[in-house]
């Protein structure tokens, strides 16, 4: 049995953090549009089937413009897609899989999608499915507590045993991604997976951590399709989905299928001088090759520039912020007036007002024994407005 295991598409994510309207919508549009690379990648492995392991949605309440376009996508699938909800799209009463215009168009448009809100085995040719659904957004019952009282001897002998869940397991509680911080023990939808019967089991489809994640030999979360978020520490592997051969009694074979198009990335930048500024342009162009409208950057910024140096970067920070999906600045780029410039300033024979405002405060700045102060901020700043007005 081949099939591909993916999870958390979160289709009609807002991105709320993006400010202008169009850059937000080429990041929702890309989600679905990932779901086409998940449809060639069934297709060019040859696989049997998709699991999708949770959080098809964003919301259990999605719109119906968006219901529609996902069944769509699905149904161009050539290939049985399995599908149970997560904690964004749980299957409680009201939901979207409730609704009349999901099961309407469903039925029209995606035959070949199987919606699993029950727990109880789904025998398909060459599987059997054990789903483990979620039906509210939060529940403190383990969503797998019902496979430890399965008959198992119920079951074909030859067929592989596929548990989907969705949810944090022990030892790896997972994220939560709303408060971006890490899931505790006791959390809601935690699996504990050793309290499942390993020996009757040939692979664990997990979602709900969106980046990739090999928990024991078979089980395995895919991470997200299409990244969602800047890195988080380490191991953030992210936009891809899994490839899996199953047989019954054998470890799986894994693969990974990579499927992002959207890049999210990080890096921390010190300027030491003026001349930093050339490098920090290379580095963002390595990460960014030019690219417009794909990628998303956060900077950790630091260090000081001269006045001339730190008009230019302002510049740049613009131009970045226009190209990219998002920039992201953590810190501040100091700007402090260089020798040079200070001497441009209290030297303007031809603008003696300017010359001895400028001399003033270099005479504050050089009574401060703490340059760090606010009061040396508050002058350097009054320097770098003084110097911008004089130059332009």
């Amino acid at each position: 049995m081949r099939f591909i295991h993916t999870a958390d598409w979160q289709i009609g994510k807002p991105y709320r953090q993006i400010s202008d309207e169009q850059k937000r919508f080429k990041l929702q549009q890309e989600r679905l549009t990932a779901i086409g690379r998940i449809r060639d990648a069934a297709r060019i492995q040859s696989a049997q089937c998709v699991l999708v392991a949770g959080d098809l949605f964003d919301s259990p309440t999605p719109p119906t413009t968006a219901v529609l376009e996902v069944l769509e996508a699905i149904g161009e699938m050539e290939v049985p897609v399995l599908v149970i909800p997560g904690n964004h799209d749980h299957g409680a009463l009201g939901t979207v899989w409730h609704r009349d215009d999901f099961q309407r168009h469903q039925r029209q448009m995606a035959p070949n999608l199987q919606l699993l809100l029950e727990r109880k085995p789904v025998e398909l040719e060459a599987a059997v499915v054990l789903p483990c659904p979620l039906l509210r957004n939060q529940d403190s019952a383990d969503p797998t507590l019902w496979l430890r009282g399965l008959d198992w001897t119920a079951l074909p002998a030859d067929k592989p045993r596929i548990v989907l869940a969705h949810g944090g397991v022990h030892g790896f509680g997972g994220r939560e991604y709303g408060l971006d911080e890490e899931a505790q023990a006791g959390a809601n939808n935690l699996i504990d997976l050793d309290a499942l019967p390993t020996h009757q089991l040939d692979y664990i489809a997990l979602g709900d951590w969106h980046n990739l994640k090999q928990v024991t030999s078979r089980a395995w979360y895919p991470g997200t399709p299409e990244p969602d978020r800047f890195d988080q520490g380490d191991d953030n592997q992210r936009g891809q989905v899994l490839c899996v051969d199953v047989g019954r009694g054998n470890d799986p074979q894994v693969q990974t299928i990579p499927t992002g198009r959207i890049r999210w990335h990080n890096i921390s930048f010190r300027f030491n001088s003026d001349d930093d500024l050339d490098r920090f342009e290379r580095q963002v162009d390595e990460l960014t090759a030019g690219r417009v409208a794909r990628d998303l950057l956060r900077v950790e910024v630091s260090g000081t520039l001269s006045l001339a140096a730190h008009r230019r970067y302002n510049q740049i920070v613009a131009d970045l912020d226009s190209r990219l999906l998002r920039l992201r600045l953590k810190g501040v780029c100091q700007q402090a007036p260089e020798a040079a410039e200070l001497d441009q300033l209290t030297g303007r024979l031809e603008d003696p007002l300017i010359a001895r405002v400028a001399e003033q405060l270099q005479h504050r700045l050089q009574r401060e024994d703490d340059p760090d102060s606010e009061q040396a901020a508050l002058a350097r700043t009054a320097l770098c407005e003084l110097f911008r007005f004089s130059t332009r």
